[in-house]
């Protein structure tokens, strides 16, 4: 077993190291340990776990997928209290989760993790550190994640302001909002949930929109202790309940792809702005002119019965410049403010762009990645053996729980992180033809459709135009790909004995 070691040291060695304690990371430390696989170190930048359900911790964070379908398959939690959890219940689960399988102690928290280097001698990882503290290990799992860099936008003259300012993922809970005059930057996931919250105290609040996202009302309600109690006493009813949940989220993926159900999904959603927005000029506002799909599809029941209130501005003109004290238009128009809210995402294809991981004969993963980030099957990339990405490239979803992926892609890294922890392998590295082929597969499937196709700009598409975020397909037929490595797809090193 890893064990956790004074700081003073500073460098470890270990088989695997896994970088992040979200879902992904501490679902394969889980794993790893299931499979007695005990000599792994886990690296947290933060002082807990949690990852994005640790960070974000805005008024109203919640989850967009149903609580059954959002938690790992081998310890289902029964007692979820709504249909949609909060942040603190999921992050709550997760603590569960490390309690429960005994991970905690492999876990170095306040480790951020730089960078990597393959010694193609020794076969092994030097992970490097902002401290500088070195971990080296056999194999290298990145769990970071794609939400966890806040995205800021470029605002002219925003240095100047003299208010308060953060970003939804980073929420200052010391300042109090109440009687101040807010900007809130964009209205994405994070902002349709804390713009609720924040106008029932805030004096005025400007809402900064560049492109409106389709919204269908949220069938979220606290699910009974009743039903909980059947779910304790008999998981077999909740297992059922769960598969029965995933394929009908799994049937919303043909309205994605079926151009005539999403036109009926588009009325519903028109009809809905005209039940729910009073004012005619705002229902013109906040109603998408792209193809519904383009961007993430919201949910939400409380976002434009908020947008009638008398202390809500939605503003579409854009931002000129940021004064001292204001915000202006570029229609000229100045909204004096207290604070400025980002409600702008993260950095999502170009997430890796600060770290230097390096493979064989020295290659750079920016530089091999210089023309759009992929890999095979979202988890491996050639010239880089025993490295494994856990919600890599295109494995990301518009119709689905993405814990169901995470799952998929832990099973595949697993099957691969045997041989190699148990001496039989030394290096297993994704043959170049084999990634082309499964990249060129998925780029000709995402041509014409809607995240490409449906006229609107999202961060699923990089800075080239091109998808390197969504899964282009049913998650059952991803899952059939990866129930176990097929090593002919791999270039294979067998363990020297020294």
């Amino acid at each position: 077993m890893a064990q956790r070691q004074t700081r003073d040291q500073r460098s470890y060695q270990t088989k695997v190291i896994i970088v992040g304690t979200g879902f992904s990371g501490l679902g394969m430390a889980i794993r790893l340990k299931q499979a007695g696989i005990d000599d792994f170190i886990v690296l947290e930048k933060a002082t807990d776990l949690g990852g994005t359900w640790r960070d974000n911790t805005y008024p109203g964070c919640a989850c967009d997928v149903p609580s059954l379908m959002y938690s790992f398959s081998f310890e289902q939690n029964p007692s979820w209290s709504r249909m949609f959890a909060r942040q603190g219940e999921i992050s709550g689960y997760l603590q569960h989760c490390a309690d429960k399988f005994q991970v905690r102690d492999h876990i170095h928290y306040g480790v951020e993790f730089t960078g990597a280097e393959y010694d193609e001698d020794d076969g092994t990882w030097t992970v490097s550190t902002a401290d500088g503290t070195e971990y080296s290990g056999r194999a290298l799992v990145s769990g970071v994640g794609a939400l966890h860099i806040p995205r800021y936008p470029d605002l002219p003259g925003v240095e100047r302001f003299e208010g308060e300012v953060f970003h939804s993922a980073e929420w200052n809970h010391d300042y109090d909002l109440e009687d101040k005059r807010v900007a809130v930057i964009g209205t994405g996931a994070s902002a349709i949930q804390f713009v609720p919250r924040i106008a029932k105290t805030v004096t005025q609040l400007h809402l900064f929109q560049r492109t409106p996202p389709w919204i269908q009302p949220k069938p979220d309600r606290l699910i009974p202790e009743s039903v909980q109690h059947l779910f304790r006493n008999a998981p077999l009813v909740q297992r059922a309940a769960r598969a029965a949940l995933y394929w009908v989220l799994e049937a919303r993926y043909f309205a994605v792809f079926n151009r005539r159900l999403g036109k009926i999904a588009e009325q519903l959603s028109k009809r809905y702005i005209r039940k729910a927005v009073k004012d005619p000029k705002l229902r013109a506002a906040v109603t998408p002119d792209y193809v519904m799909g383009c961007k993430r599809i919201l949910l939400s029941s409380d976002y434009y019965p908020a947008l009638n209130r008398s202390n809500v501005e939605v503003v579409t003109s854009g931002v000129a410049e940021v004064r001292p004290r204001s915000v202006v238009t570029g229609d000229g128009q100045e909204h004096p403010v207290d604070a400025i809210i980002y409600g702008t995402g993260f950095h999502v294809t170009d997430a890796f762009d600060h770290l230097s991981i390096v493979g064989r004969d020295g290659r750079k993963l920016q530089d091999t990645w210089r023309n759009g980030m992929e890999a095979y099957l979202g988890m491996t990339v050639s010239g880089f053996p025993n490295l494994f990405f856990l919600l890599g490239p295109n494995t990301g979803l518009g119709h689905n729980s993405v814990v169901f992926m995470i799952e998929s892609q832990i099973n595949y890294v697993l099957s691969c992180l045997r041989p190699i922890c148990r001496g039989k392998l030394g290096q297993v590295d994704v043959r170049q033809s084999v990634q082309d082929s499964f990249n060129s597969e998925i780029q000709t499937a995402l041509t014409d459709a809607v995240w490409s196709a449906g006229g609107c700009r999202s961060w699923y598409l990089d800075e080239n135009g091109v998808n390197r975020t969504i899964w282009p397909g049913f998650t059952w037929k991803y899952w059939l790909r990866t129930r176990k490595v097929d090593l002919a797809d791999y270039e294979t090193v067998a363990r020297q004995s020294r």
